[in-house]
């Protein structure tokens, strides 16, 4: 797509990122899928930088005039993370005891509609996904977890790393048994 075709498709103020620079940030997030999906937690914590903030806000059903509050900090989140706290979920999940994880909890992270443009901060990048979280575990436990992604990904020293990821999910009312992933 030449830079004329994506003036285009750009909205007043964005900068989108050209083809080759798009295409490296969703092979990112590809592996980064691949890796959750392979319980490489550890290798996925390396990823982020050492000042993440990954929120996953919880959801309030409002009327559409009140919504423009509802995904504000201090409202409640399912995560409010950051760097230790995911170091932490990782060791717990590592544990014999986790027997929420045990047997392990099958994932398949699909991510699709990426979306890149230039961030205001030289080196960053904003970037919009959505995701679909298919989680198996046992014989008849199955979840779909579904839902859009805002992240900042940030370049350090040449290669791109998540410094914010914002997690909103479709779903007011989690039924899972738990909510023992990453998205």
């Amino acid at each position: 797509m030449n830079a004329n075709a994506q003036a285009e498709f750009a909205i007043a103020g964005e900068q989108i990122v050209d083809q080759d620079t798009a295409h490296r940030i969703e092979q990112f997030l590809f592996r980064e899928a691949r890796l959750l999906d392979s319980e490489r937690w550890e290798q996925w914590l390396e990823l982020m930088t050492p000042d993440i903030h990954y929120w996953m806000p919880a959801i309030e059903n409002r009327r559409r005039a009140d919504r423009l509050g509802a995904y504000a900090p201090g409202r409640g989140a399912y995560f409010d993370d950051n760097h230790f706290d995911l170091e932490r979920r990782i060791a717990r999940f590592m544990q014999p005891s986790a027997w929420a994880e045990d047997p392990p909890t099958r994932h398949v992270h699909v991510i699709s509609n990426v979306e890149a443009q230039h961030s205001d901060t030289n080196g960053e990048f904003v970037v919009y996904s959505v995701f679909v979280n298919y989680r198996s575990r046992g014989e008849a436990d199955n979840d779909l977890l579904l839902g859009r992604r805002e992240d900042v990904l940030r370049e350090v020293e040449g290669k791109l790393r998540i410094a914010r990821r914002k997690i909103v999910i479709t779903q007011s009312l989690l039924m899972s048994k738990n909510i023992n992933t990453f998205f």
